[in-house]
């Protein structure tokens, strides 16, 4: 068996799934999918509290679950760590005890001594003897953190966990979760709603939609390159549309959509004549700058009306229009306020065809 996790579970109900997923010693896998998709079902599969109907779960050479060989390891011998959106801290517990807890297999003696040393590797020094009500919503974060990583576990699942907390906190709780996966070095499964957060921490995502597993890439690629027009949704693509393949060139492809041919990254792959989807990310909208200066071979000139500018702090995002198709850009306060943007203003930007992906049509 590979090192690391390796999980196939298929099942038609009462929650489809049908799901194969593997993640290796200190990678950070994040499973993102709209609410009720199944993520949460994958996570209690691979620690034990939920059974499916059929498949394999195994972590570095034991077998969990095996359905054919009716197999079913209890959640206390797979040794793995659960972090939760809402911590799960036990109320009665001081911090230190809450951390114990999870060390009954050490004597009482090395309890406290590993409990205290936990509580030094995630910040929170001096804190040991606070019940969870006394502690801040990121220290008690802290605390199931530490109280996951105590059993030296082979692999740490993580639901949601950093949801409950500011932003701030969570910003700090990123870093320190980046630390001590470079020194622990075990899989780690992360279930998020937030692509900035997928994004951020996770080596590679793995895109889930009713109990199926999509498509799994690393970030850059996945936003570069979904698979379908259905992964581009869930991923929060705002720019999807439909096209039509015109044609190939050496370095690129063409697209017919709304009155424009487009220049997009070679996909000689798609005939010519093929509907298509198409996507691109929001940095694929640029300004054309007000010097002129000349842009990529690849750039498409588009003439649009902003139809509204969001302040969304140091950026707006605009929505423009051009014939009945809608694009979104974001665009930094200091750079609208020197173009002067406003709502009903016609300009010219430019749609880079280097991030103009091309999709089979569903």
């Amino acid at each position: 068996m590979a090192e690391g996790l390796q999980l196939v579970v298929r099942q038609s109900g009462p929650i489809p799934l049908d799901a194969h997923i593997s993640c290796a010693p200190g990678e950070v896998l994040a499973l993102v999918g709209p609410s009720g998709s199944g993520k949460s079902t994958l996570l209690r599969s691979i620690a034990g509290l939920y059974q499916p109907a059929e498949g394999h779960i195994g972590c570095d050479g034991e077998v969990w679950f095996d359905s054919q060989r009716r197999l079913a390891m209890p959640t206390r011998h797979r040794r793995v760590g659960m972090v939760f959106q809402h911590f799960a801290l036990f109320p009665h517990l001081s911090a230190q005890g809450n951390i114990a807890e999870a060390l009954l297999d050490y004597p009482p003696a090395q309890r406290n001594e590993r409990a205290s040393s936990w509580l030094q590797r995630v910040h929170l020094p001096g804190l040991g003897e606070r019940l969870p009500h006394q502690l801040s919503g990121g220290q008690q974060q802290r605390v199931a953190l530490a109280r996951a990583l105590a059993r030296e576990p082979k692999v740490l699942l993580l639901d949601e966990p950093f949801s409950a907390v500011d932003r701030a906190t969570r910003e700090a709780l990123y870093g320190e979760l980046a630390e001590l996966r470079e020194e622990l070095r075990m899989p780690v499964i992360l279930v998020t709603h937030d692509l900035d957060e997928a994004t951020l921490l996770a080596d590679r995502i793995c895109v889930v939609s009713a109990g199926r597993t999509l498509q799994v890439d690393s970030p850059d690629r996945l936003m570069q390159a979904p698979a379908s027009a259905e992964i581009a949704r869930l991923l929060g693509m705002r720019n999807l549309f439909s096209g039509t393949v015109a044609g190939h060139g050496g370095d690129h492809s063409l697209l017919h959509w709304a009155g424009h041919v487009l220049k997009a990254r070679a996909q000689p792959d798609l005939p010519v004549g093929q509907p298509v989807s198409w996507a691109m990310p929001t940095s694929g909208v640029l300004l054309v700058p007000l010097n002129e200066r000349p842009g990529t071979p690849l750039d498409n000139r588009v003439t649009v009306r902003i139809e509204r500018l969001l302040s969304l702090g140091e950026l707006y995002r605009l929505t423009l229009v051009t014939g009945d198709q809608r694009l979104t850009m974001n665009v930094p306060r200091h750079v609208a306020q020197r173009y002067g943007l406003a709502a009903g203003q016609v300009i010219e930007v430019r749609l880079r065809g280097e991030t103009i992906h091309m999709m089979p049509a569903p």
